[in-house]
């Protein structure tokens, strides 16, 4: 038996998942039979350990479903984001040589057609959709076949425990899917090592219930989700983030953990104080935050709301290495993501040489876990320097009492006149202004410097994008920057272009700006 069945044995009657917009319960029993029903189904395919499927749906408990019988199978899945366009569902379908791909009504339209899925059988989780797309059965045809005709019986403990094949959200470029080892089938009657490790790094046990507000085919929220069920906890699922119904929903369910990305953050902080002191919070012992930088005000803001309870973590689908902070310890270093808890921490200049605290480099991790980008051995060794260290490909340094501090990622650094110029050290400042409710920075092309920063700016409500705000940005800047950091122009915009997680597509905007670099208002400073 996995972990997860062994909870479902001792309190199949406990909840396990809540659907948060319509109160539906699955219990840890009718959760155990659906996973085992799937898990014989998906081996009645044909698909052996190794092999992968695809799952291409919202938030919903099937997809839960077929993660967790997909681990009992030993096979890999893929959750694709419900953003991306057909042809790029067609290759991360071809990528991941996923042999079947689920898909459910609202994702349907999504779906590449049968001759760009070159031959991936697909099955639809909801009635009636299979009719409507070309190429595709009901998938409760293929479970009650399972049911009627599969094997009488099937040793489940001689298969290696399955895992999760994500892609990276591609913020600089095409998704790479990241592969690591199965776990063996002997150790599948355990916690993993890494599960392990998150449930004492975040004090997870039967008793928790995780709040999860984002997209599960996100790995912090998909894997949050599964370790809970695998430590006998229920999760609380939001189809998608509304902020007063995610505070509603952690008083109505006395949420003890969570998890949250900067602009979640930023959209509870915009709810009118009123509807803030509406709900009690006081269950909640862990929000724990990741994904993309949290500037220091919202994070200021947000500990003197809901108080040391914030607990951030800086780490990656490759698993080479986390850092770790508690709300104390980030009171006495504002603006770090923690040490080190994994791993062993490396800031490496260009000359490929470990640099001292105080000193920006590349930040590299050893004595982490090994893993590969899929079909992409080039990504792969590009990540590893010669001393077989592995980097997520981010700029940083530490101090002096090994704290960490993100800058950027190598491709999104500014060469400026020679001076390597990070748009977060800008955009920190930026945020700070009364006006401004978030900001971007990008390099664009200058006959002088080669590059120049400039700023893509969503104001606050009352405040005129004019170019009398955008002096009055400039001079605010000037007085925390050094000249060659300040930005030449300023665009103001409605909104960037970011993903649920809060990172932010800065290709979107160089590719937006690049033959345009002067646009917007010219900053007088």
């Amino acid at each position: 038996m996995t972990v997860f069945q062994t909870w479902a044995a001792r309190q199949p009657d406990a909840p396990a998942l809540i659907a948060a917009e319509t109160g539906e319960i699955l219990r840890f029993g009718a959760l155990n039979q659906q996973v085992q029903a799937t898990a014989r189904a998906l081996v009645s395919l044909g698909l052996a350990p190794g092999d992968g499927i695809a799952l291409l749906m919202e938030n919903r408990f099937e997809l839960i479903v077929l993660g967790l019988a997909a681990r009992q199978a030993g096979l890999y899945f893929t959750p694709i984001s419900t953003h991306l366009a057909a042809p790029e569902v067609a290759y991360i379908l071809k990528d991941s040589g996923a042999r079947a791909v689920f898909v459910s009504r609202a994702c349907a339209a999504l779906l590449p057609e049968p001759a760009d899925r070159q031959g991936v059988p697909c099955f639809a989780v909801d009635e009636g959709v299979a009719e409507t797309v070309a190429g595709c059965s009901p998938w409760q045809q293929a479970l009650a076949r399972a049911a009627a005709s599969g094997p009488a019986h099937l040793d489940w403990d001689q298969r290696p425990l399955g895992r999760d094949l994500l892609y990276s959200s591609g913020t600089t470029g095409r998704p790479k899917g990241v592969r690591r080892t199965l776990t063996p089938a002997t150790e599948r009657h355990q916690l993993e090592a890494e599960v392990q490790a998150w449930q004492k790094m975040y004090f997870f046990d039967e008793h928790s219930v995780y709040l999860s507000p984002a997209p599960l085919y996100h790995a912090a929220p998909l894997r949050f989700v599964l370790r809970t069920l695998e430590v006998g906890g229920h999760a609380v699922i939001m189809a998608k983030f509304a902020p007063e119904a995610a505070l509603a929903l952690m008083a109505r369910h006395r949420v003890t953990h969570s998890q949250w990305v900067p602009t979640m953050f930023t959209r509870l902080l915009q709810l009118p104080l009123e509807v803030r002191q509406r709900y009690d919070l006081r269950a909640l012992r862990m929000a724990v935050h990741a994904a993309a930088p949290c500037p220091v005000p919202i994070k200021q803001a947000m500990l003197d709301w809901w108080g040391d309870v914030l607990y951030e973590y800086y780490a990656g689908s490759e698993s080479v290495g986390t850092t770790f902070i508690t709300s104390q310890e980030w009171r006495k270093h504002p603006g770090s993501v923690g040490r080190v808890l994994s791993g062993q921490l490396h800031i490496v200049g260009d000359d490929g040489q470990e640099l001292p605290p105080g000193e920006v480099g590349r930040i590299y991790f050893s004595g982490g876990q090994s893993f590969e980008y899929l079909n992409d051995s080039g990504k792969t060794r590009d990540a590893y320097n010669d001393k077989g260290w592995a980097t997520y490909g981010d700029i940083g340094h530490v101090d002096a009492e090994g704290y960490l501090y993100l800058s950027d990622r190598r491709a999104d650094l500014i060469l400026a006149g020679g001076v390597n110029v990070y748009p977060q050290e800008i955009e920190n400042v930026l945020n700070t202004h009364p006006a401004v409710a978030d900001a971007a920075v990008v390099g664009v092309p200058d006959a002088d410097f080669g590059e120049v920063p400039k700023a893509v700016v969503c104001l606050r409500p009352g405040h005129a994008p004019d170019q009398a705000l955008a002096d009055a940005i400039g001079r605010f800047s000037s007085e925390r920057l050094a000249r060659l950091k300040l930005p030449r122009t300023i665009v103001f915009a409605e909104q960037l272009p970011r993903l649920e997680t809060g990172k932010l597509l800065r290709r979107v905007l160089k590719d937006q700006f690049k033959n345009d670099p002067d646009s917007g208002f010219r900053v007088q400073r």
